[in-house]
């Protein structure tokens, strides 16, 4: 069979695909991906034997919806180019926004023929907007939403599915953070991914800022907001916030070495406070406590499977309680906690790796945590 994966971001922003990468026998079948390099710099590498087509084209994340327009127009265009040019028996949409791009020929000619990954809602608020997302899942073979908050925004099919964003990889390095000591101090508290969220990081930065028994590091890419932040730190002369800009997806494990609590944090908002974040499944892999939004779904689920506390921004005595909670842990609990859950998240998984092997008739050795001994 002869299958393109569609996304809209670089490799190394797609961590998604793992799912889709590692579930599919690149022997068997004739794969491809179409990815857009939005800083026309060196991407991670993949398999050899799925065939790349980059779409090169400048492109900021955090700048007006007009100004991405043009660039959006450009990648539907190579898209479609490209779907004519190879004649695809199936296609892997791999968000919203790539769906969006590409409906006509979706509904043209791939109805029943697609995989639509649905994540990081923004206007389905729109009436418009939600129908199309609701039309575009209605058409699809199977419809994989990454967070069952997601479900709310989407009809009720028999045919849409959980998905977790889990990096198979990972599952073999579960011990890293096990195998280093718990008593540091200060307590590290560390972000990574694409920094974003101005205010909201703003209001913790203030919560902790020059406080002796924390530090705060973020590890991503900085662009306007990322500045804007260490540029606030500076002037505020904030001495225990530290950016540490981009990095490579293989140097997650060495700063994973060196973080005691995860930062998942994100702004309270309608839509997005519904999702679960890639670094969910890092803190329950790798034994990290974590912060949640107060409230989000997210946050629901990290407090009642005890892996993580939530942050209210307005609750002044927020640093005492989070060091508090972070001193006074007990590790074995802990453990235990993170691995109930993850059991729970495989299930999830290995349910829809069987669905893709239905699909492409193909089955791969299954993903199987590596429990800790406590």
């Amino acid at each position: 069979m002869k299958i393109l994966l569609l996304g809209v971001q670089k490799i190394k922003f797609m961590p998604y695909i793992d799912f889709y990468l590692s579930n599919l026998d690149t022997e068997q079948h004739d794969i491809h991906l179409l990815y857009w390099n939005r800083d026309e710099k060196e991407d991670v590498a993949i398999a050899e034997n799925i065939t790349l087509h980059e779409f090169s084209h400048v492109q900021e994340d955090e700048v007006s919806k007009i100004r991405k327009m043009k660039g959006f127009i450009k990648y539907r265009r190579r898209a479609l180019e490209l779907i004519k040019k190879e004649q695809f028996d199936f296609i892997i949409i791999l968000n919203t926004a790539t769906g969006f791009l590409v409906q006509d020929i979706l509904w043209r000619s791939y109805r029943k023929k697609y995989i639509y990954d649905y994540r990081d809602p923004t206007h389905e608020n729109l009436f418009w907007y939600k129908w199309l997302v609701g039309r575009i899942a209605k058409h699809s073979h199977i419809t994989f939403v990454s967070s069952d908050g997601f479900r709310k925004f989407l009809p009720s099919y028999g045919h849409i599915h959980t998905s977790h964003n889990l990096i198979s990889e990972a599952l073999l390095k579960r011990e890293i953070r096990n195998q280093q000591q718990r008593t540091q101090h200060p307590v590290r508290i560390r972000y990574w991914g694409m920094i974003r969220d101005e205010e909201m990081n703003k209001a913790l930065i203030k919560k902790l800022a020059n406080d002796p028994r924390f530090e705060l590091h973020y590890n991503g890419r900085m662009q306007k907001t990322g500045k804007n932040l260490q540029n606030f730190c500076g002037e505020q002369q904030i001495s225990n916030v530290f950016f540490h800009g981009s990095y490579l997806p293989d140097e997650r494990y060495q700063f994973i070495e060196e973080t005691d609590i995860l930062h998942n944090v994100y702004k309270e908002d309608k839509l997005l406070s519904q999702a679960m974040g890639n670094k969910f499944y890092d803190g329950i892999i790798h034994y990290i406590p974590q912060i949640f939004t107060a409230g989000s779904f997210m946050g629901r689920k990290g407090s009642a499977t005890g892996t993580g506390i939530e942050y209210n921004p307005h609750d002044p005595d927020f640093a005492d309680k989070l060091y508090h909670y972070y001193t006074s842990m007990n590790w074995n609990d802990f453990i235990r906690n993170c691995d109930s859950c993850l059991d729970q998240v495989l299930t999830e998984y290995s349910q829809g790796q069987q669905l893709l092997w239905n699909i492409f008739d193909t089955q791969p050795e299954s993903v199987q945590p590596s429990k800790a001994t406590s």
